[in-house]
């Protein structure tokens, strides 16, 4: 699911103070072990430096021993008797000593050739880096905390305007966006240039578009008006023709070409006529049995398989009864049973009626799973070389089926045949 502007802003804030906490708490604990480390080191070479200078002018001088510090001296021949064996195997520099919790400091005397050793506790100073390093990590995060909330908080006022753009147009009407609910004096108060740029770029975008809708529907309806004359009379002439005892077989067969040729773009146009209609102007509902309108697309679809071996049959298992405009499913069912008839040359043809459907079950070619998915697509055409086949039907009974509410679906297998199916889910 796609995320929000203010959404992403704010996982983008968040994300910013969990890494800025991160750091500034690594960067103390980093920065106190330092600290420890040069305070310890410090101290304890003091400590040696002071014994030294103090034993060089009497060789007496007291070993440091305070609660904190203690001393051992290892002079050559003259072995300190209370220093631990492990400290011994110590080289030179500072040294952690776990055994007593202690550091230890090892200091070469250069005359003497003698090893000075401090031990010192480090509770002291630990706790005092301690508790430094926790009033600056609580003082680092809580600043860290309230810069990014109130940059967060500004950020979200500069972002407002953006999402209230964004929901008043996702509530426009696709066929009459109102432009007035964006219109200069609607904007927030605080909405900058770049979102006033933005709505007057959406109004003039809504009002193109509503004028190219606009045109296309009166274009489509207009053409579809005015070539219902030229069918009536080539459809009038062919009727008279073939009532005609004189005219020849041969001539027959064209007349009825033209015949079928004339219903199929009747057809076509009825369905222009009927999506060109504006959404909120009803066509004229009226009660119908479903059952007859199978019966007439079932009549006019037999001479299509005039010479084929294919048998057409009807299943009723109790059709419904409709209200709505029974035209719709004359187109619908028309194109369905029109393209079962082109697509299957031996075989049968059944078409079932149920309580909340229509299925049109043919044993013609079938369709591989790339061709099912680009069926219902404008001028697709599964069959390339049938030139009867125009590529409109199955769009047009699409576009149709998600105007009235009653869903097409369609199922088929290569070399086995298709099962379509208008579900009244309405």
């Amino acid at each position: 699911m796609a995320q929000g502007l203010a959404r992403k802003v704010r996982l983008a804030f968040i994300t910013q103070a969990l890494i800025g906490s991160v750091l500034i708490s690594g960067g103390i604990l980093l920065a106190g072990l330092v600290v420890r480390e040069a305070v310890l080191s410090e101290r304890m070479q003091r400590e040696a430096d002071d014994f030294w200078a103090g034993h060089r002018l009497d060789p007496r001088h007291p070993l440091p021993l305070t609660s904190s510090v203690t001393g051992y001296l290892d002079l050559p021949g003259a072995p300190s008797a209370d220093l631990p064996p492990q400290l011994r195997r110590l080289g030179p520099g500072l040294h952690s000593y776990r055994a007593q919790g202690r550091m230890v400091y090892i200091d070469e005397d250069e005359r003497s050739d003698g090893r000075f050793y401090v031990t010192f506790t480090s509770a002291l100073v630990d706790r005092a880096i301690l508790y430094m390093g926790l009033v600056s990590l609580l003082l680092s995060l809580l600043a860290t905390y309230l810069t990014t909330w109130r940059t967060y908080r500004l950020s979200q006022r500069l972002v407002a305007p953006v999402s209230w753009l964004a929901n008043v147009v996702r509530q426009w009407d696709p066929r009459d966006p109102d432009v007035s609910t964006i219109a200069p004096g609607n904007l927030p108060e605080d909405s900058g240039s770049e979102v006033r740029r933005l709505a007057r770029s959406l109004s003039g975008l809504a009002d193109r578009v509503a004028d190219f809708v606009q045109r296309e529907r009166d274009f489509t309806r207009d053409a579809s008006h005015e070539l219902r004359t030229p069918l009536t009379v080539i459809r009038v002439a062919t009727d008279l023709m073939l009532a005609d005892p004189d005219v020849t077989a041969r001539a027959q067969r064209s007349l009825s070409r033209i015949q079928r040729a004339g219903r199929d773009m009747e057809a076509v146009i009825d369905a222009f006529l009927i999506l060109a209609r504006e959404a909120d102007v009803a066509m004229q509902s009226e009660t119908f049995e479903v059952r007859s309108v199978v019966d007439q697309e079932i009549e006019r679809v037999r001479p299509l398989l005039v010479g084929k071996p294919v048998e057409l049959t009807l299943v009723d298992e109790g059709g419904p009864q409709l209200n709505a405009p029974p035209h719709v499913l004359n187109v619908m069912l028309g194109n369905l049973l029109a393209n079962a008839a082109r697509f299957t040359e031996r075989g049968r043809i059944e078409v079932r009626i149920a309580a909340r459907r229509i299925e049109v079950r043919d044993s013609g070619i079938g369709m591989t799973p790339e061709a099912l998915a680009k069926v219902f697509n404008p001028f697709y055409r599964v069959d390339i070389t049938r030139e009867d086949a125009k590529g409109m039907g199955l769009s047009i009974v699409r576009r149709l089926g998600d105007r009235f509410g009653w869903p097409v679906t369609l199922e088929s297998v290569a070399g086995e045949g298709t099962v379509a199916t208008i579900r009244f889910d309405g």
